[in-house]
């Protein structure tokens, strides 16, 4: 019998920022021994979310500099710091405040393990989500920054969710370069340029544990709407 084909290794990436209440929850319900190791990024919190992370089994790391974008990528920097041989096969990125469902991953990931695509996102506008888990301003701004993703890359999402699965080989072509809001948007507009085969698969999305720092707040939402349509122009 011929040997099998070892299995994909598969790293994640949780970014977060004062989630002292949710990152063990996260951390604990992402599925079994389906990936090798759960990287959170302490994004210069002020609460003990390292600590409770430590504690859950994840690996943190420091990165002092605020931003979505910057933990990101501090993320990453982790991952492909690793010899190559050591260096995973896959990225999954999701959220620290527990409004994504960590047990949908094996969904998430299904369509690159099958071969189909090498970018998955989760979408919440397929999927279930719980009353008031998004306001109204997160699903306009969804809408409208897809319908310009498609008007102006031909990329056709739902959404710019923040669950996702990525190729590491993918991944470094598209060579990552926003700090802040405009992490999401970036990859998938950058996917669609270089012609990668992605995808979307739904994902149920509940109401986060604690208040946003983005779209609880009317700075935090502006700043973020700005920042994701200049990012989509600033490619074209």
């Amino acid at each position: 019998m011929a040997d099998l084909p070892p299995a994909p290794v598969i790293d994640v990436i949780i970014p977060a920022y004062n989630e002292v209440h949710s990152i063990s929850h996260v951390i604990l319900e992402i599925p079994k021994g389906l990936v090798r190791e759960i990287i959170v990024v302490d994004n210069n919190s002020t609460d003990d979310t390292g600590l409770i992370a430590r504690a859950s089994g994840a690996t943190v790391l420091q990165e002092h500099r605020a931003g979505y974008g910057y933990a990101c990528l501090r993320g990453m920097a982790h991952c492909f710091g690793r010899p190559a041989e050591e260096q995973p096969d896959i990225i999954v990125f999701l959220d620290g405040d527990y409004s994504d469902y960590p047990k949908d991953m094996p969904q998430v990931l299904a369509p690159i393990l099958r071969g189909e695509a090498d970018m998955v996102i989760g979408s919440r506008a397929l999927g279930k989500r719980e009353k008031g888990s998004m306001l109204p301003q997160q699903i306009f701004g969804n809408w409208l920054a897809t319908t310009l993703l498609h008007s102006f890359y031909g990329a056709r999402f739902t959404d710019l969710g923040p669950f996702r699965a990525i190729r590491a080989s993918a991944l470094k072509k598209i060579n990552m370069q926003d700090k802040t809001y405009g992490w999401t948007v970036e990859m998938q507009l950058k996917a669609a340029k270089l012609k990668l085969r992605t995808t979307e698969v739904p994902v149920r999305y509940r109401r986060r544990i604690g208040k946003s720092k983005v779209s609880g707040t009317v700075a935090g939402t502006l700043g973020a709407g700005y920042k994701i349509l200049w990012t989509i122009f600033k490619y074209l």
